[in-house]
């Protein structure tokens, strides 16, 4: 490749830090590539279990990137139904080759009506949700779709950033930063999937989360109606 490639990555407020940290790390050693962090200021943004990140450039000063990448957690609930938000993410996606949703963030694309009618994913308590905005659930760790990669849960957006980069540039790249980065999960026990874990593991996690899901439910629809409003508008 030649050129500079760049990578603008949003950060909002309660977004899940290894969302952003974990494909970051990837992406950053990819040998003339630029990640940028688009913040709604250059202020300090908190993520979810309180970890601060500064952003490196604002929705206002951000460029058209090669890749675009929305993290996930309760903030992009809030993203979801925030104009601003909504229409950088359509803009900057279709100014992108290759756009990556880790996590719910797969939900701001599908707000924004990028993946209505395509396959994704999402966090396996969300990627229902992906439907009513159109989009096809995928349970699949990784899920491609034209330019469109998402992924799963949380630690799956290291997966699927070692697969955009070898996609993008090449095994050969992917496959040494896999190994600069020592990335060979070996967990202590058997689960980390609805389909793998005990079933009382699962539903205790589900009761945890019930009203997190209520709240997401309300504002998903709120993004649902608003996408619906305006394509019935354009049609």
């Amino acid at each position: 490749m030649s050129g500079e490639f760049l990578v603008n990555m949003i950060l909002v407020k309660d977004m899940v830090q290894l969302d952003v940290a974990g494909p970051y790390e990837v992406l950053a050693r990819v040998p003339g590539w630029k990640v940028e962090l688009v913040g709604s200021s250059l202020n300090p943004v908190r993520t979810d279990r309180g970890l601060t990140i500064l952003p490196t450039v604002t929705r206002e000063t951000a460029k058209k990137p090669a890749l675009f990448v929305v993290p996930g957690g309760t903030g992009i609930d809030t993203a979801m139904v925030d104009a601003d938000w909504v229409c950088f993410a359509r803009d900057q996606s279709a100014a992108a080759k290759y756009v990556f949703g880790i996590c719910t963030g797969s939900l701001l694309l599908a707000a924004a009506g990028l993946l209505t009618g395509r396959k994704a994913g999402a966090h396996w308590q969300a990627r229902d949700l992906l439907a009513r905005f159109g989009a096809i659930p995928c349970d699949d760790r990784m899920v491609v779709d034209g330019k469109y990669y998402t992924s799963g849960g949380v630690t799956s957006g290291i997966d699927m950033a070692l697969r955009v980069v070898g996609d993008v540039a090449g095994p050969d790249i992917a496959q040494k930063i896999q190994l600069q980065i020592e990335y060979d999960p070996e967990p202590p026990f058997v689960g980390g999937t609805p389909f793998t874990s005990p079933r009382h593991i699962v539903e205790a996690v589900r009761q945890m989360s019930v009203q997190r899901r209520a709240n997401r439910e309300k504002l998903v629809d709120q993004a649902a109606a608003s996408l619906h409003a305006q394509q019935r508008a354009a049609s």
